[in-house]
């Protein structure tokens, strides 16, 4: 699930600096997920590798392109690298704002 990535960088920081302790940690991500369970969307392994091996981007990046993709609806990015590689699904928000 693509939303899960950024919580978890902001609860693997407050770990290392002491601000959570991992038992604390947990339970908040626990909490998260549960409330975010009916909305996520999972992404094919196999989508997101193919987006790699054609494009050069991240995985990373490919996952968000894998889900626009799959629900044919745009990216809207400031990536250079994601615009460049993908113009039939990805959209600068410049472009997207003018709409």
């Amino acid at each position: 699930m693509l939303w899960r990535s950024e919580p978890r960088n902001v609860l693997a920081t407050a770990i290392r600096r002491k601000a959570l302790t991992i038992e604390a940690a947990k339970e908040i991500a626990r909490k998260a997920e549960a409330s975010f369970e009916r909305c996520a969307f999972a992404v094919s392994s196999d989508t997101v590798l193919y987006f790699v091996a054609t494009s050069g981007c991240t995985a990373y990046n490919c996952e968000f392109v894998a889900l626009t993709d799959v629900h044919q609806v745009p990216l809207v990015t400031v990536d250079r690298q994601i615009l460049e590689a993908f113009p039939k699904v990805a959209v600068s928000l410049e472009k997207f704002v003018q709409r």
